[in-house]
């Protein structure tokens, strides 16, 4: 479930995307500009939980019940491999959301 609260809007001719549909368009067309941050902000709004690395890994682990982990490391930049599985998620997690 998305989170809701009040988000800057852009204009983008007629349609008005908010900041986290931004976020979201830029991960689906696989940006390498995506940081750390924003892909845990997009995980953790469909509801998985991020544990940081113990010492010695710059790694976090993301959990959802029922569905499968994902390991993204805390470095810049991000390679184009981890923001396809972020994709992923964001697309399952909408495709789930369109059949309920």
């Amino acid at each position: 479930m998305l989170t809701s609260y009040a988000m800057p809007t852009y204009n983008i001719g007629e349609y008005i995307m908010s900041k986290f549909e931004k976020l979201l368009s830029e991960i689906k067309m696989l940006s390498s500009d995506v940081r750390f941050e924003e892909l845990k902000k997009v995980l953790e709004s469909y509801g998985y939980v991020g544990k940081p690395p113990k010492s010695g890994s710059s790694h976090w682990t993301f959990r959802k019940k029922g569905k499968n982990r994902i390991t993204l490391p805390y470095k810049v930049p991000m390679k184009i491999a981890y923001i396809r599985l972020v994709k992923d998620i964001v697309e399952s997690e909408e495709k789930e959301k369109n059949n309920d």
